[in-house]
């Protein structure tokens, strides 16, 4: 079938779409001390203000897939929970968190606006009926060990359930070991279904278990990458933010410096306005290639 239409999601005062401009979500990997946390948040909020663009705060109250067990996942469920309801109250902007088992996701629905879908778990059924149930916007990250056509299955699964708040997000996919490579034709396979697909633009440089139980990372990259996806044409952006990314304590080598986000907004924001004027866009619709350079319109290969 032919992509159809980019659907629009909406969140508080803004909405998600491939079509609009992009939503900037952001903040650090996970909860750390809780006035460290709301810090972090007024200030991405004041410059997504300043750069009129549309703010979800991001932060995981649990990190449950760490690659060590001496790794640092956060405070828990209590006490994160309380820590993102003081994000929304002080700073007035919506919040997304990660959901690891079923059983969170009620509390976390009272409080979180978007319920993230770890990449590790975007295959869990129970996981995503469980979050598509609560009516929220739910985000899916692709796995690591998923093919862009796949991920039309998390999308059905959530459907079921009668929920079309949906958002897609790339992150890499395995590349031998401890490496990831962005394959930018994920992005467009993705949109097909016409939901909001989102770019992961830290987590895609990082380097799964590379540091002897801990993750490493190329932030270097995440420029360069990020400039390419907004080119594609996304809905969002992803990013984890620390003020001392060397001494965040989750995934800081593949986090951007919150003192880098003015500018890193200024170039994506440019980038986004060109790729979706009506003439940026290709001819051929959300039609994409197979392997062998047949054109067709779906991202499954015959």
């Amino acid at each position: 079938m032919k992509g159809i239409p980019a659907r629009r999601i909406g969140l508080k005062d803004f909405i998600f779409s491939n079509a609009v401009p992009l939503v900037f979500m952001a903040g650090p990997c996970v909860i750390e001390e809780a006035a460290l946390t709301v810090k972090i948040a007024k200030k991405l909020a004041q410059i997504a203000r300043a750069r009129r663009i549309p703010f979800v705060f991001k932060a995981s109250y649990d990190k449950a897939n760490r690659s060590s067990i001496k790794s640092y996942r956060g405070p828990g469920l209590r006490e994160g929970l309380d820590v993102l309801k003081r994000v929304k109250d002080e700073v007035g902007c919506p919040v997304l968190t990660d959901v690891h088992c079923k059983e969170d996701v009620r509390a976390v629905a009272r409080v979180a606006d978007i319920l993230q879908i770890p990449a590790f778990l975007s295959r869990q059924t129970d996981l995503l009926l469980a979050c598509a149930e609560t009516g929220q916007i739910v985000n899916v990250k692709k796995g690591q060990f998923l093919a862009p056509w796949d991920m039309e299955h998390a999308v059905r699964k959530i459907e079921s359930a009668g929920n079309k708040n949906i958002l897609l997000t790339e992150r890499g996919v395995s590349f031998g070991y401890n490496n990831l490579v962005v394959d930018m034709r994920a992005l467009a396979v993705m949109k097909q279904w016409g939901y909001p697909v989102i770019y992961d633009a830290t987590h895609s440089v990082q380097l799964p278990g590379a540091l002897n139980g801990a993750s490493g990372g190329q932030r270097e990259f995440i420029v360069p990458l990020a400039r390419a996806a907004v080119a594609v044409g996304v809905a969002g952006l992803f990013c984890e933010v620390h003020p001392q990314p060397d001494q965040a304590l989750s995934d800081g080598p593949n986090s951007l410096a919150l003192r880098e986000v003015p500018a890193f907004l200024k170039l994506m924001q440019t980038l986004d306005k060109a790729a979706k004027r009506p003439s940026a866009r290709s001819p051929n619709g959300d039609r994409v290639a197979d392997g062998h350079g047949h054109r067709r319109e779906t991202g499954r290969p015959r």
